[in-house]
């Protein structure tokens, strides 16, 4: 057990970070059930909760299979902040509140929100401060290296976080102007670690169990935060957990890849419908078709499927065709 905060411990280093319109309740729950030690929900506009959006909430739908839990929220504007703070903890009884200071996307920096909050030490701080006080479980920031390759100033936002009351933060190697290209660096997380008191989450190219092994060797994070190194992989936490305890990780069987992905299908059609899950899951689908060699004659008939019962043809397709997972 890892304790970030009081009252908030993650079941091991390897954590499933947010990722919008990704880590949903079925993925979240498929990677809890591969090892995951604490999981994030998707990025929840905090201004769309004051406006008691029945889409946005629904975000924040929660089972025990899925804790610990984190809800993530973003905005800018103080006020909006807590309140939506408040909602998304009435909403989700989750086990603690994390704010986004990282997201690089022009529609969320555009308005002044997400790694666009880098840019205003004082304005990011005041919004800490207001989420703080509204509710009474941990608070966690997640951020960058900072806005740019001139502006790399992860080390002093990091301190402005931990002063303003966030409990543990979350720091991914790249600048915003980066978005997820180029290399993560980390030694702006191993930065961040030395300077302040509080628990620090590594995050950026965290691809496989070897390199979250080598992020928390080579920073001296308190945890490794695991995004799109998951997607169509979830028995990667499982990987990270065997290499903690000194074993080999082994890649999973063709068998075992298929019926994960059923399982997680499955679980999207319990949870949303089939109506809307099928759509949805399309580019999970695909993702888990690019683990596999020989798995890209399928992926026409997967991005278009549209029914479970389809989609478990292609799979008894799958399981006759002569694949092998990729290393």
């Amino acid at each position: 057990m890892i304790e970030l905060a009081a009252g908030l411990q993650s079941k091991n280093r390897f954590v499933l970070g947010p990722m919008a319109g990704v880590t949903d309740a079925a993925f979240r729950t498929v990677c809890m059930e591969q090892g995951a030690g604490l999981c994030y929900t998707e990025m929840v506009s905090a201004k769309a909760l004051t406006y008691h959006d029945k889409k946005t909430a629904s975000l924040l739908a929660l089972t025990p299979a899925q804790r610990p839990v984190i809800a993530q929220i973003f905005g800018s504007e103080p006020d909006v902040m807590a309140e939506g703070a408040r909602l998304a903890l009435e909403l989700s009884a989750a086990d603690g509140i994390d704010i986004n200071m990282g997201c690089p996307m022009p529609k969320i920096t555009g308005n002044g929100e997400g790694s666009a909050l880098m840019r205003d030490l004082a304005a990011a701080s005041r919004v800490i401060k207001a989420v703080r006080r509204a509710v009474p479980v941990p608070l966690s920031v997640k951020f960058r290296a900072g806005w740019d390759e001139e502006d790399k100033n992860a080390v002093p936002f990091a301190r402005m976080a931990q002063e303003s009351g966030a409990d543990f933060v979350c720091v991914h190697g790249r600048t915003r102007s980066q978005f997820y290209g180029g290399t993560s660096d980390r030694t702006i997380v191993a930065a961040v670690k030395e300077a302040v008191s509080i628990p620090v989450i590594a995050s950026g190219d965290a691809l496989s169990a070897r390199a979250c092994d080598e992020l928390l060797r080579d920073t001296g994070a308190d945890a490794v935060m695991l995004a799109r190194g998951a997607q169509g992989a979830p028995w990667v936490f499982a990987q990270c957990l065997a290499l903690a305890r000194g074993e080999e990780p082994a890649p999973p069987s063709v068998q075992t890849h298929i019926e994960l992905m059923r399982r997680h299908v499955r679980l999207v059609c319990e949870m949303k419908g089939e109506e809307r899950g099928m759509p949805e899951i399309r580019k999970h689908a695909l993702w888990y078709l690019g683990r596999l060699r020989g798995g890209k004659p399928f992926k026409t008939a997967m991005a278009q499927v549209s029914t479970l019962r389809r989609f478990e043809e292609i799979c008894g397709e799958l399981k006759n065709a002569r694949l092998q997972v990729k290393e």
